[in-house]
């Protein structure tokens, strides 16, 4: 690849995409929705011919909805016309989705052959999107992810989550009983990127092979400097891991050398 278009830039993962490809010699374009609006087709296939990039990823969410029915008309219209347009224009096309197009009435670990079942919110939309993209572009390739592991809280990763919980609560709660899907950011945007050019489908990253978010948070927290009280529970029980052979993902032991 030589240039990219990505959506979703300013994210948690976007931004850690954008930076890895700048790092990989790899032009980076920012879809920048008030230049280009989502839902004026014609001035997207202009961007789009204009840009001539080899490859998009789709990783926009709307995480700060902006009027009614904003949030399915980013997380699903948008992502549909983007595979239509990156279809017609041989470009392409990696859609992040996320582990929350299952539920938790369905446990783990799931594989890319399990059909989600999310009914309402995000995850529905997402479930609801894949479906659309596939239809529109079968060469799509779509990436589940699960919860991002950054370097430091201010963003949507679970630092920030345990450095606020922590702030408000005295104490951070982690089930014994809770094995997430979750994996450190700069092997998500790896593999993201390693994802450009594979067989069209469904794939799964995820670095969490076997560990709880007791075990998690706990080595997270020594990597850190025992900053935060991590008390485990077992009240929340659910099996959310991903699994998929095809994907290469460092397990978290690499980045936690405590876990084992």
């Amino acid at each position: 690849m030589k240039k990219v278009i990505v959506t979703g830039s300013s994210g948690t993962v976007g931004s850690a995409l954008c930076g890895y490809l700048e790092s990989e010699d790899v032009e980076v374009i920012a879809w920048d929705r008030s230049l280009i609006p989502i839902d004026d087709y014609w001035a997207m296939e202009t961007f789009m011919k204009r840009e001539q990039p080899d490859a998009l990823f789709h990783l926009a969410i709307a995480s700060q909805p902006q009027g009614q029915n904003d949030s399915w008309r980013v997380n699903y219209r948008w992502p549909s016309e983007l595979a239509w347009l990156t279809r017609q224009l041989n470009v392409s096309f990696v859609f992040t989705s996320t582990v929350m197009v299952f539920e938790q009435s369905v446990a783990g670990p799931y594989t890319p052959m399990m059909t989600p079942v999310a009914t309402d919110g995000y995850g529905y939309e997402k479930r609801m999107a894949e479906e659309r993209v596939l239809y529109q572009n079968p060469d799509t390739v779509i990436a589940r992810l699960g919860w991002q592991i950054g370097d430091a809280a201010g963003s949507n990763n679970m630092i920030d989550f345990l450095v606020t919980r922590q702030e408000r609560e005295g104490e951070i709660r982690a089930s014994k009983r809770w094995k997430p899907a979750c994996s450190f950011l700069q092997d998500t945007v790896a593999a993201l990127t390693d994802l450009v050019g594979v067989t069209p489908g469904t794939y799964h990253v995820d670095s969490n092979p076997k560990w709880n978010f007791y075990e998690i948070a706990t080595a997270l927290n020594e990597k850190h400097g025992n900053l935060w009280n991590i008390v485990p529970t077992e009240d929340f029980v659910y099996d959310q891991r991903m699994i998929d052979p095809r994907v290469e993902m460092p397990p978290l032991s690499y980045r936690l050398p405590s876990l084992n």
